[in-house]
């Protein structure tokens, strides 16, 4: 494993980072909604469980949903109904007034991190898929060690540094200006992610 391996998996991270899907949604709305502190927890979970997806791709765990599908469809069938459960909880408080932003318990911030990550199958198929590209074959264990270290690391940094940069009054003030619009586009976009990911259940 050289340097090179490294920077091409991190910027095949920071490129599946920077799409619009759940998880960076989650960090922005929760940062401008219940504040930086609330976003940055978020982001550590979601950090922590897209880098145990990558622990377990590395250790074969992409081959279980193989050998048994039914896994793998159970995994989407719960995490679709998590994301429209999200949706449904941000679209009906679109209209409350949080007054600059409600603070977040921040084991509750931690814990909906985790959770949009860890119902996300898809995240370990992708680990997997990009680990056979990048990494050459024969990993050490301390190889392994690193590269999950080297994930965790770089989505907690972008996590927290986003989370810092949305999280200034500015940003605040004009969130709120367009909260209603901002929270139901936020609840449409999860909201159609889910009934993706269950309709791709029926193929």
């Amino acid at each position: 494993m050289t340097f090179e391996h490294i920077l091409a998996f991190n910027l095949a991270l920071l490129a599946a980072m920077a799409s619009p899907g759940p998880a960076l949604l989650a960090v922005l709305h929760t940062t401008l909604s219940a504040g930086r502190i609330s976003g940055i927890l978020t982001g550590l979970g979601l950090g922590l469980v897209a880098a145990t997806w990558t622990a377990a791709a590395l250790i074969g765990l992409d081959i279980v949903f193989k050998l048994f599908p039914w896994a793998y469809t159970l995994s989407k069938i719960v995490g679709a109904l998590y994301l429209l459960y999200i949706a449904r909880s941000i679209w009906k408080s679109a209209t409350d007034d949080i007054g600059g932003g409600a603070p977040v318990k921040a084991g509750t911030a931690l814990l909906r991190g985790m959770l949009i990550n860890l119902l996300n199958p898809k995240s370990v198929l992708f680990a997997a898929a990009v680990l056979v590209v990048i990494f050459p074959s024969g990993l050490s264990s301390l190889e392994k060690g690193f590269i999950i270290l080297n994930h965790l690391l770089v989505e907690w940094l972008c996590y927290t540094v986003l989370a810092i940069l949305i999280g200034t009054r500015a940003m605040s003030r004009r969130y709120l200006a367009a909260k209603h619009y901002l929270d139901r586009l936020t609840a449409l976009v999860l909201g159609a992610l889910g009934v993706r990911l269950l309709l791709d259940v029926q193929r």
